[in-house]
């Protein structure tokens, strides 16, 4: 019998439990005083050791019911029940022996059944008040009894008033309960959707890629999501100076409240980032006191490649369409000028030929490559062994001669390999090999291939050669497509190999130029395993 009591007291809610037990401290102050100061002041004149008797029962009860242990023993329902019952009829005897109504205990008797009918729920509520009555009746009755008639019309009228007023104030209780308990369940169930909402909206703020700071009005930083802390190179930025972090935007946050859309460079970051600034007054009704500012940042260059991304995407729909009309008549081309080189008329007439042949062939690479623009097939990555692997392309490199193999030189541990496509590695690096023989002195080892364990399971690849290198124009273009130095290049190589590593989760980037060892210095980056 107790469990289920148990079970349903740990349901009740905890603002009720709370002022039960102020309730239960005011009967205790009630019983303490109706044992210690009830004869001093008039009560139980008629029945003084009887009323002793009572007022300890009473300051017992009290004390026995105010146990956490009886709410789990009881429940909380049956405990408030017997708690009320108890009131009324400890209330009722008090009355009995202290002169009845006009001692003044019916007022008591109003104020105890406020607080039960606050704390109850359901019939029980009118059923106390009409105990109450009982008892003030009961109690009445039996005294205009023994004194022969001896209450005139004006004590049974208070006595009634004081009757009827048990069930107004009993009813009006209930419906003041039942407001409060509609107004806690809402109150609670849109705190329950506000923390499904603020969950929902810090899931998105930690997932966006623009970055969030929320920052305090001392320039403290109060809240930031993962993208604010990786464009600053940080792990956490919150109870942290933002002028420690970032100089520039701590002062354009305090000097460029209400402007969007600045342009500010962060050196730390490396970025060019857009900066919104958004106060919010934190001050009360007239807006007035410390507000935060809510800064966000937005990588500009990630947008432009967005963009160049949609432009390219359209590009290649585009030329691939363009691509297919023209492979036909340019196979007509081609077959023409075979047919011209077989008939022999003369060294001219060959050379034509072959100017039309070698212009041909152009076209068909770069149509090739406008194909492979637009399609990035689907990776199948493997653990490729990559001394073997460089070695195979060296071989098909040096295959023009024996001064054209000794041009490669490749240091690499015969325990590293790259997680990637076979076909993808193979253009990639055919790709970079190509461009470094080019430009390269063609000395013996003029092309240097090595690669080192750059730690959590990623390998760095190096491509360096001996050339003149690349000036800051070409460096700061020279992965946009169409971009070329070579008279007869398509522009879209080194694009492409960018765009084949980045599909297996790889980067290439080409480094800062040494002026004392010049020449181009490509790095491949990714993971050792698939």
């Amino acid at each position: 019998m107790t469990a289920p009591a148990s079970h349903s007291s740990l349901d009740v809610d905890p603002a009720r439990r709370k002022a039960l037990r102020y309730f239960n401290l005011f009967r205790l102050i009630v019983a303490a005083i109706f044992l210690v100061l009830g004869t001093r002041i008039g009560l139980g004149s008629e029945a003084p050791r009887f009323f002793w008797f009572v007022a300890l029962f009473y300051l017992a009860t009290v004390l026995a019911l105010g146990f956490p242990d009886a709410e789990s023993r009881i429940g909380f329902r049956r405990l408030m029940v017997i708690q009320g019952f108890t009131d009324i009829l400890i209330l009722s005897v008090v009355m009995w022996t202290s002169g009845g109504y006009p001692s003044g205990i019916p007022v008591l008797m109003m104020i105890m059944l406020v607080g039960n009918c606050l704390l109850v729920e359901g019939n029980i509520v009118p059923f106390m008040a009409a105990l109450a009555t009982i008892g003030v009746l009961t109690e009445n009755g039996w005294r205009a009894f023994i004194d022969h008639g001896k209450m005139n019309a004006a004590d049974f009228f208070q006595v009634a008033l004081a009757c009827i007023s048990f069930f107004i104030i009993a009813i009006v209780a209930q419906l003041l309960a039942q407001r409060a308990r509609a107004n806690a369940s809402l109150a609670a169930a849109r705190g329950v959707a506000l923390a499904q909402q603020q969950a929902i909206n810090a899931h998105i703020i930690r997932d966006m890629r623009d970055g969030v700071i929320v920052l305090r009005a001392d320039g403290v930083v109060r809240q930031a999501n993962p993208s604010a802390c990786l464009l600053f190179g940080l792990e956490d930025m919150e109870d942290r100076p933002l002028a420690d972090i970032a100089p520039v935007l701590a002062e354009y946050c305090r000097t460029g409240v209400g402007e969007t859309g600045q342009l500010i460079e962060l050196g730390q970051t490396r970025y060019l980032l857009r900066c919104q600034v958004t106060a919010r007054a934190d001050g009360g009704e007239d807006g007035e006191g410390e507000s935060d500012m809510l800064i966000f940042l937005t990588d500009l260059e990630d947008i432009q490649r967005r963009m160049q991304q949609l432009k390219l995407a359209s590009l290649g729909r585009l030329t691939a369409s363009m691509a297919h009309e023209i492979r036909n008549p340019l196979s007509a081309v081609t077959q023409a000028a075979e047919l011209l080189c077989e008939e022999k008329r003369g060294d001219m007439q060959t050379r034509l030929a072959k100017i039309i042949n070698d212009n041909a062939r152009r076209i068909e690479r770069m149509i090739h490559d406008v194909l492979a623009l637009g399609r990035r097939e689907r990776t199948q990555p493997e653990a490729l062994p990559l001394v073997e692997f460089v070695t195979e392309l060296f071989e098909a490199f040096g295959m023009g001669g024996e001064s054209e193999g000794a041009v490669f030189r490749a240091d690499i541990s015969s325990k590293l390999t790259l997680g990637i496509d076979r076909a993808h590695l193979h253009q990639i690096f055919g790709n970079l090999f190509s461009n470094a023989r080019r430009h390269c002195s063609g000395k013996p080892g003029s092309i240097r291939v090595y690669a080192e364990n750059a730690g959590k399971g990623l390998v760095r690849v190096h491509v360096r050669d001996d050339g003149p290198g690349l000036d800051e124009h070409a460096r700061a273009h020279l992965f946009e497509p169409f971009f070329t130095s070579h008279p007869k290049g398509t522009g879209l190589g080194l694009y492409i190999a960018r765009e084949l590593a980045e599909a297996n989760g790889f980067d290439l980037e080409l480094l800062d130029s040494d002026p004392e060892r010049p020449g181009a210095h490509f790095i491949l980056t990714g993971r050792s395993k698939p």
